[in-house]
């Protein structure tokens, strides 16, 4: 019987076990009760198990995600001034004297490309419109020799097309407006052999004291045949005057925000909010003078012109092949989807970006298609008249 007396206690001894620690709500007998006791007990619990790591989204896959539905159009490239300079270049295999080749745009999400015909300063006068042909005879041979990565474009239509065929489109603009001299039949041969962009300033009729008469009538011929007026390098004058008269929107392709770094390629605040007004559009500059050492300060500056000019005026300008000294980080063409990630991290929505990267660009094309088209109505309805 002792044996058994001592199980008995040892057993109601270990009894103990099931009371509740100290500091755990007793369980009552009340079934009304029961639920909250449960509740307690169970938030007590969590406490001690360990918290799940929260989730944290990939900026860098999201941006690359992105950049494959809305690619990258490219407002300025050097590619044919550059390749000038090179005996011999293959852009499909790749060529490292180069940053924009065709493996490192699609690394970078690319989807068109305006090549500029800019020519350097030094090239003056009458030899101006002869080393604007030559890169433009330049510039369409390549592009034929590179036809399974690259299609001549010179519309929104074009654009899209090039796209839906694996293409990356490529536009020939902008070119110096010496190149035009005092001429529109100049003007009008230069976009018959394709040019899509010219640069309104350095001569006798766009210059610091802004627009000529005559001026006005280039920006006229512009809209009538659809090439886009390119305002980076002018005068304020300039271009506020061809915000006034130019019927399709306008295109400043080098541009970032001078209130964050005060260079003259760079607008005030008050005309990215005019250019914001009149639809047009700002391609802020991967360029290290104009926007910066780092991805951080272009996206400042992208921030800023989304600001003032809203989401709708902002777009992109690698200024890859050019002598500008890139951002950190952003040494060639491949390089897009790490900036697109910075501009993920700060928020920007899905919505902005895709205008930031495709959608803007071919608004404006779209905008100049339209005026064109709208320009040619009205003179075949005077001719009728």
């Amino acid at each position: 019987m002792a044996d058994l007396q001592v199980d008995l206690d040892d057993t109601a001894a270990a009894g103990a076990l099931d009371r509740p620690a100290p500091g755990t709500p007793p369980i009552s007998d009340d079934l009304e009760a029961g639920p909250v006791h449960v509740k307690a007990a169970g938030a007590a619990l969590e406490e001690l198990l360990p918290k799940p790591e929260p989730c944290v989204p990939d900026p860098l896959g999201r941006a690359r995600a992105l950049l494959a539905a809305h690619p990258v159009a490219d407002g300025y490239s050097g590619l044919p001034w550059a390749l000038r300079a090179l005996p011999w270049y293959d852009l499909e295999l790749g060529d490292s004297a180069v940053d924009g080749d065709v493996p490192r745009l699609r690394e970078g999400g690319v989807g068109a490309q305006f090549w500029s015909l800019h020519v350097p300063e030094t090239v003056t006068g009458d030899r101006v419109l002869g080393a604007t042909l030559e890169q433009l005879d330049l510039a369409k041979q390549v592009v034929r020799g590179h036809s399974e990565g690259l299609r001549l474009a010179s519309s929104a239509s074009e654009v899209a097309d090039a796209r839906h065929c694996g293409r990356i489109a490529t536009l020939l603009g902008p070119a110096r407006a010496e190149a035009v001299g005092d001429s529109l039949a100049v003007l009008r041969a230069l976009h018959a052999l394709g040019l899509c962009s010219l640069t309104l300033s350095g001569t006798s009729w766009a210059g610091p004291q802004g627009l000529s008469p005559f001026g006005d009538e280039v920006v006229r011929e512009l809209n009538r045949l659809g090439v886009l007026a390119e305002l980076s390098g002018a005068s304020d004058a300039t271009a506020r005057r061809v915000l006034a008269v130019s019927r399709a929107p306008v295109l400043f392709a080098r541009s970032g925000a001078r209130a964050l770094r005060d260079v003259p390629a760079n607008l005030p605040d008050d005309l990215l909010a005019a250019l914001g007004a009149a639809k047009g559009l700002c391609l802020v500059p991967l360029a290290a003078e104009q926007t910066g050492s780092s991805i951080r300060e272009v996206a400042d500056h992208l921030e800023h012109v989304r600001r003032l000019a809203g989401p709708e005026s902002v777009g992109l300008s690698g200024m890859y092949d050019t002598p500008d000294a890139h951002p950190d980080g952003l040494g060639d063409a491949s390089h897009y989807p790490y900036l697109i990630a910075e501009l993920v991290e700060r928020g920007w929505p899905d919505a902005d970006l895709a205008r930031l990267t495709w959608g803007n660009v071919q608004r404006v094309l779209r905008g100049a298609d339209f005026a064109a088209r709208a320009a040619r109505e009205r003179r075949r309805r005077q001719a009728a008249s």
